[in-house]
Order: C-alpha cells, then structure tokens, then sequence
C-alpha cells in the first residue's frame, strides 16, 4: 500500500535552528545510531554554520525540514563524506527527525527533494551510510532506489554498517 506523503519544506538552516535541532535530537531514541547520547548546544550551532557554508559553496546542505506547518521536524540533505574511513570524498544523504515525527513519511517526502536538488546541483551519485541495525533508515534508503553497495566497520563504535548507493546521473540513451 503506497500512501501519500506529507507536504514538506526544506530550508536552508538558521543560526536558531540549531536550537531546535538540540531540542530535537535530545533523545535517547534518536542518538541511538548517532553515538547514543545527546550533543551538546554547540555542536548544532557549528552544524548549522557549516550547512550555510556547504549551501553557498556547494548548493546543497544538510536543510532544515519544516512540516505542514512550518514547524522545525528536524533536518535532511546532503554534504561531502570527510571522515577517513568509509566513501571519502562522495556526497552522503542523511536524515534525522525529533521521534515524535516518525513513521509519517516525512523523511522519505524530504529526502526525495534532497535528490533532486543533488541532481540539480550536478552531482552524479550519492550515498547513505547506515547502522546495520538501524532499520527503519534502511528502509528510506531502500525507498529512495539505493542499492547496498558495501557493509564496513565503523572504527569508533565497531559496529556494522551499510553503504548505500544512487546513481543520480539520467540514463543514457544510445544515438541511433
């Protein structure tokens, strides 16, 4: 059964979303694949700094997500892989939401327009890195026509991990 995804607004982040994001993401259940425990204010207000800058350089970003209402949900988007481990140097799409906005289809809705604008921006594939555990974003990935290109081991944690893969390059077709 295929429903009909809500209506979301991405946004290039303010300063004052990065008090959002802390209110958001201080959750045990959504840092449970992001090192477990909540980041510090600071952390976000860097984030969202860095976002602007990828924004102006890059044309895309980790965005801000604004629901129906234009209410902050939280964030998804795309930035340069610069650990030194994993896919260095490709572009990795990433979502994160506060736990209340879970299961109604409001990352599969952003991460969608986050594809496009890669596209639109030039860039020719993307990738997903996932915790092997961490299903429900296994499950986006899926949705969104990655494929599983690699499982790694996370350095830090040691834990499994997925790399997922979309060619955003149209398809060629052959000249007659």
């Amino acid at each position: 059964m295929n429903r009909a995804l809500p209506a979301v607004r991405l946004r290039v982040p303010t300063h004052e979303d990065a008090f959002a994001w802390h209110r958001l993401f201080d959750d045990p259940d959504v840092m449970e694949f992001h090192g477990g425990s909540s980041a510090e204010l600071s952390v976000y207000e860097e984030l969202t700094a860095r976002q602007r800058r990828h924004d102006a350089e890059l044309g895309f970003c980790l965005w801000t997500v604004l629901d129906e209402s234009g209410q902050v949900i939280g964030f998804t988007g795309a930035q340069p892989w610069e650990r030194g481990w994993g896919p260095a140097g490709q572009i990795e799409i990433g979502w994160r939401l506060g736990r209340e906005h879970w299961g109604k289809g409001y990352v599969t809705a952003a991460a969608r327009q986050t594809l496009e604008r890669t596209r639109a921006a030039g860039v020719p594939g993307v990738v997903a890195m996932v915790d092997a555990r961490n299903t429900r974003s296994i499950a986006v990935a899926r949705r969104l026509g990655m494929r599983l290109a690699e499982t790694f081991t996370t350095p830090a944690s040691e834990r499994s991990g997925h790399c997922y893969r979309l060619d955003l390059r149209p398809p060629s077709v052959d000249a007659a």
